[in-house]
């Protein structure tokens, strides 16, 4: 196990008035997570609960955990990603009342699980996780807690699809809300969140423009979906890679080429992997790939591009630019990847993640679901739910509050007549 952030930091003064800048701009940004602070103060529904957090520990999320914390939970929280972490933030994260943080950036592996550990050791009660790392951990080696967890939420596709693995091969033990794959957090985080985020943070970690540039996207999923609309909007000429023959079809019926990746592989300039899948751009790719290419990850875990095949292809390489590592082939040609191949949307060195306002949804439906479990967890079996709809109608309701929009409602009519079977025509 480690001590919290604020132990290793030489100056953890500075780093959490650093830190509590960032989280109160971006608190500015987030009315539902303010909404539910207010209702959780004055009427508390996490008292003697426990929240173990593995996320991506940087201001928005910051926002979220002290929400958790408002409403009387103990909030213990690392990182997803040993690259995603700010640290400022989590120094000061670590300052608030009923939130330990042990997130660091730039950890080694050990150090990565051992943060882990930590929040384990706080034995909760819910668990919050982007990955499911931290799920995976407990059910692995802390089997005895699992008694005392009412359940969980995952936010992304990644640890919903490992969870789901696990739901079918009996191994889930207590009940997980699959977050990502609610409307309020798939339309809108994957496909603005990422498009947005993965690239600006690739047009400022290299300093090129998106006009003229052939953008290849591996995966034509909600994170794709939006990559490539946000390149296209940008005046970049975009090719789909895909292996899912509808999705290939959407791809093409919304007018981007479609190609396997071995013909993309000698067309793109810019890569961008959306697949949570391992593998997607491999040795043979990298061979056909020509000069100043740009490697980035939008999916989840850095084993979407084959860096192990592209250091063994490599005669040399070196840091072209902060965030950047120039891979230099036999015959000249450079390929360069981004944020050491994991999410290059949090882990450049000035990357900012999703948008404010994006994450405020998101994580809008994590708070619900957390009171959802400490109300009525025991209801839930164990394995992998969907998000109640209420809840996430909740969220979208809270948000329209707060732009001042109104919408119509269905009459009594007409709700009798889309719940009957007799009305034809």
């Amino acid at each position: 196990m480690t001590a919290p952030i604020s132990e290793h930091l030489t100056d953890p003064a500075d780093a959490r008035e650093e830190g509590r800048r960032k989280i109160e701009w971006a608190r500015q940004h987030m009315p539902i997570l303010a909404a539910l602070r207010e209702q959780f103060e004055a009427d508390p529904p996490f008292d003697g609960e426990r929240v173990g957090m593995a996320m991506h520990v940087e201001a928005k999320t910051a926002v979220l955990a002290e929400t958790l914390a408002a409403g009387g939970a103990e909030v213990a929280i690392t990182g997803c990603n040993p690259l995603s972490t700010h640290d400022d933030v989590s120094a000061a994260l670590d300052a608030v009342e009923g939130v330990t943080s042990y997130a660091r950036r730039g950890v080694e592996d050990d150090a990565y699980y051992e943060a882990m550990e930590s929040v384990i050791a706080h034995e909760p009660t819910v668990t919050v996780d982007d990955g499911g790392d931290l799920v995976f951990a407990i059910h692995e080696e802390y089997p005895d807690l699992i008694e005392g967890i009412v359940g969980g939420c995952e936010e992304t596709t990644t640890g919903v699809h490992r969870l789901r693995a696990m739901a079918d091969d009996g191994a889930l033990e207590y009940p997980m809300f699959a977050v990502n794959d609610t409307p309020m957090k798939r339309l809108f985080d994957n496909v603005h969140g990422t498009g947005e985020s993965a690239l600006s943070s690739i047009a400022m970690t290299t300093n090129l423009s998106w006009a003229g540039k052939t953008v290849v996207v591996a995966g034509f999923g909600h994170c794709g979906k939006g990559v490539a609309r946000k390149a296209s909007g940008q005046n970049a000429d975009v090719v789909v890679t895909e292996v899912d023959s509808r999705r290939a079809l959407a791809a093409h019926m919304e007018g981007y080429d479609v190609m396997p990746m071995a013909e993309a592989a000698a067309e793109g300039e810019v890569f961008v992997t959306t697949t949570g899948n391992r593998d997607v751009i491999v040795r043979e790719h990298f061979e056909r790939m020509g000069d100043g290419v740009v490697l980035a990850n939008a999916g989840h875990f850095d084993v979407e591009i084959d860096l192990d095949a592209l250091s063994d292809l490599a005669v040399d390489t070196y840091e072209a630019r902060d965030g950047m590592q120039a891979y230099e082939m036999a015959d000249g040609r450079r390929l360069h990847v981004l944020a050491e191949g994991r999410l290059v949307n949090l882990a450049t060195p000035i990357s900012l993640g999703h948008p404010i306002e994006v994450m405020d949804q998101s994580f809008g439906v994590q708070a619900v679901c957390v009171r959802e479990l400490t109300e009525r967890g025991t209801e839930y079996a164990a394995g992998v739910h969907d998000v109640p709809d209420d809840l996430d109608r909740e969220v979208a309701e809270t948000k329209l509050a707060a732009e001042g929009i109104a919408i119509d409602g269905l009459t009594d009519t007409q709700r009798e007549y889309m719940d009957s079977w007799q009305h034809g025509t």
